[in-house]
């Protein structure tokens, strides 16, 4: 019996070689969820003049303590003329400092009749003023190239008037469901028949990591179609993804398809659930290559192989550090199991609070039970041969994450 590989082997196996896509350029307002190709630079200081972070009055701090003339009224977004020597400006949140003033005091803190305002003393300068270039200063690096933009990078990018930028194109997957068994939902079940699960979790998975699908494709129990559907596949995708169809069955012929197209590897994996994993290189006509990755056909080890094997995949051909790893917490379970010789990757809800945090698990951890997946916020880590006690401490990794 061939022996069984750990997640890290087949990870460093899937990635290795990797060449990121290439890049386009688009615009600003179209790029949420993309990744940089390059690194970004100020060509403005943010803010790009000392502003109030308050409603109040702007003085020079050596004036306070006393009476003050309000000389001006400075709105966010007017122009602030310099400040006449003993007086104080009206002034509200993000209205320009004028010069001669170093200091703000909120309204609340004054007493005002007509033109004249009584201000505390002891005010220190720089008081409720926000500098010019405290958050970036002309020529820093606003991002780096492989950040993904989400919503306060694109904020970032758009105080400085950035309206293009260039990115990382989404890789283009091809998703292929094999076994005659399987059928789209709309049509009448046969006996023997099941609806695809696969394929609508995958694709939104996949696109959540990044990638387009450019096919979503039903591949029949036959030799010749199942290659001629693979290498039509290869030539159009960056990723070929496959569910079922990779084992040694007489009706598993992706995998033969797949090793004449290319070099195809056969992992056994020490994992819980997922054992059998394809890795491979399917071979175009110009001699260039396209992934592949192909999935067991059970719905949860297609979740979990998902995120464990397409995420850190995608992120390398996007070439996003973010992407390659899962963020991991430590919590306390609040079940008990025991694990064989494959690492078990258990579907668990976290409970935060006070006290830290708290795994509970899916009751039910078969491989086909789906709805264990809808509400999981983790994957507990629990490793081979190894006995876990309510409250003992487990890793997780966590999946609530773009």
């Amino acid at each position: 019996m061939a022996e069984l590989r750990s997640v890290e082997a087949a990870l460093a196996a899937l990635v290795e070689g990797v060449e990121p896509v290439d890049c386009e350029r688009i615009a600003g307002d179209e790029a949420g969820g993309r990744v940089l190709c390059e690194d970004v630079t100020a060509s403005l200081d943010a803010p790009p003049f000392d502003n109030s972070g308050m409603d109040g009055y702007a003085l020079y701090h050596g004036d306070a303590g006393r009476w003050l003339t309000v000389s001006q009224r400075i709105a966010a977004g007017s122009t602030a003329t310099p400040l006449a020597p003993g007086s104080c400006a009206r002034i509200f949140t993000g209205g320009e400092i004028p010069s001669g003033a170093d200091c703000v005091v909120m309204q609340e803190k004054v007493e005002r009749r007509g033109d004249r305002v009584w201000i505390p003393g002891n005010l220190p300068a720089g008081d409720n003023v926000r500098r010019r270039g405290r958050d970036v200063s002309t020529g820093d690096v606003l991002l780096c190239a492989g950040e993904r933009l989400e919503a306060a990078a694109l904020g970032h990018l758009a105080g400085q008037g950035i309206t293009e930028l260039m990115v990382r194109r989404r890789p283009r997957v091809a998703l292929l469901s094999t076994g005659d068994e399987i059928i789209d939902p709309g049509q009448s079940l046969a006996p023997g028949q099941l609806y695809n699960s696969n394929r609508p979790m995958l694709k939104r998975l996949l696109e959540r990591f990044g990638a387009e699908v450019i096919q979503a494709v039903t591949v029949p129990d036959e030799p010749r179609a199942t290659r001629g559907i693979l290498s039509k596949a290869t030539e159009v995708a960056d990723l070929v993804v496959t569910t079922g169809g990779v084992s040694v069955g007489e009706e598993d012929h992706v995998k033969t398809a797949a090793e004449s197209l290319g070099q195809l590897d056969m992992w056994r994996l020490a994992i819980r659930p997922g054992k059998p994993l394809a890795l491979g290189r399917l071979t175009r006509h110009d001699n260039s290559e396209a992934r592949f990755v192909g999935l067991p056909g059970n719905p949860v080890s297609g979740f979990v192989g998902a995120w464990l094997f397409l995420r850190p995949l995608v992120g390398a051909l996007l070439a996003c550090p973010a992407l390659k790893t899962l963020p991991q917490l430590s919590a306390r379970a609040a079940f008990t199991t025991t694990t064989g010789p494959r690492r078990h990757y258990m579907r668990v809800a976290l409970a935060f609070n006070d006290q830290g945090i708290t795994a509970h698990a899916f009751r039910d951890q078969n491989s086909s039970v789906l709805s264990s997946c809808i509400h999981a916020d983790a994957l507990a880590v629990i490793p081979a041969e190894t006995q876990v006690a309510a409250n003992d401490r487990i890793d997780c990794l966590w999946l609530k994450v773009d």
